[in-house]
């Protein structure tokens, strides 16, 4: 793994891993969308071209963010996982969506509201507890079913 890092700043350290325009949409799509594979992403609404996409991919793989296995019944398809690394970027996401929300919403009137914004800004701790509990049931069950 080559040296991403500028500085020994941990800002910016973790700015050089997840500050580019792409790396927290893909954990965001993965935690709160439950994409999984490739094509799940490459066809988003996001529109990540797939040259950058392999790239995030590789690149959060490589910093344990995220985990790459094969299908038992399909050699082709990648699953990709969180890691207990990328579930612990969930009060991150939780808190860009938030400020999103409420800094954004008037550059961007079409944004998502309603019931599951107001859950997240009116008890930001249990959202995030019941994110990454939904996403770790989700994935234990599909590794159950792998087996």
């Amino acid at each position: 793994m080559n040296n991403k890092f500028r500085c020994n700043c941990p800002i910016t350290s973790a700015l050089d891993i997840l500050g580019d325009r792409w790396t927290l949409v893909i954990i965001k799509q993965m935690l709160i969308e439950g994409k999984k594979t490739f094509k799940d992403f490459s066809e988003s609404e996001e529109a990540i071209a797939t040259n950058i996409l392999s790239s995030r991919l590789k690149m959060l793989e490589e910093f344990n963010i995220i985990t790459k296995e094969k299908l038992l019944n399909n050699n082709k398809t990648n699953i990709y996982t969180l890691t207990q690394k990328g579930i612990a970027l969930t009060p991150i996401i939780v808190e860009l969506c938030i400020w999103g929300d409420v800094n954004m919403r008037d550059f961007q009137p079409e944004m998502i509201d309603g019931e599951y914004m107001d859950a997240l800004k009116n008890n930001k701790e249990k959202s995030i507890l019941e994110l990454q509990k939904k996403y770790l049931e989700k994935t234990d069950s599909k590794k159950n079913k792998k087996r």
